[in-house]
């Protein structure tokens, strides 16, 4: 038998709230169609597996919140700048190890808060990015409810879409603030994308979502 083209490493865990195996489960399907050898891991020792790392073409991690010692987040980082991607949503991947600053450098954006919890809002695509592969031919305005990501970021980042959080009587930042809510990265040889929507599975099913994801662990693929 031939080897797989490619391979995909799932890395899951951390706070039960955002369903890492409920919703992990429901894009290995898709990786799989895709060609992929899919891994599943609930260990973060992972990323100290060299040999693994070597043969892996993009990790799709759902792990929010948790920690990372200096051995798993160097592991990370050196697989990522070699050229293998990372690619995951909310909290998985932008809450997660929220005391590892090189982990917050790798993926360019850290959750802060999220006014008015889980609330019906849109995912604005950026008019100058809207011919990218991962948002290509998809509404210019996407409707979720899910809550809705106020993140602290950097510009290094390329944002393919953002979302406006109102302000309401009362609010002490007393004007609508606009933030990331999708977004690629280069570091290294590696490619990250992030999305910050998917709270619950619900969100997952919005068509324009699940299609970004999609495309999001392809682009970010090696």
């Amino acid at each position: 038998m031939s080897e797989p083209r490619r391979w995909a490493l799932v890395v899951r865990g951390g706070w039960d709230g955002h369903f890492p195996t409920e919703t992990t489960e429901r894009f290995i399907p898709f990786l799989r169609e895709h060609g992929y050898e899919v891994v599943v891991s609930e260990d973060l020792d992972s990323y100290t597996d060299a040999a693994l790392l070597s043969r892996t073409d993009v990790i799709l991690q759902c792990w929010t919140m948790g920690s990372l010692n200096e051995d798993q987040v160097r592991g990370l980082r050196e697989a990522v700048e070699s050229g293998v991607g990372l690619a995951g949503w909310h909290g998985g991947i932008i809450d997660s190890f929220r005391a590892s600053t090189d982990y917050l450098q790798l993926t360019g954006a850290q959750f802060a808060a999220h006014p008015g919890g889980i609330r019906r809002h849109t995912v604005e695509v950026v008019p100058t990015r809207s011919d990218h592969d991962i948002v290509r031919g998809l509404p210019a305005s996407i409707t979720v409810e899910d809550e809705q990501y106020w993140v602290l970021s950097d510009a290094h980042s390329e944002v393919l879409a953002t979302t406006t959080v109102p302000v309401r009587n009362g609010d002490p930042w007393g004007a609508p603030v606009t933030f990331p809510a999708i977004w690629t990265r280069c570091w290294g040889a590696g490619r990250i994308f992030a999305c910050a929507p998917g709270h619950h599975p619900p969100t997952l099913n919005v068509p324009e979502i699940r299609t970004i994801i999609e495309r999001g662990l392809l682009w970010a693929s090696r």
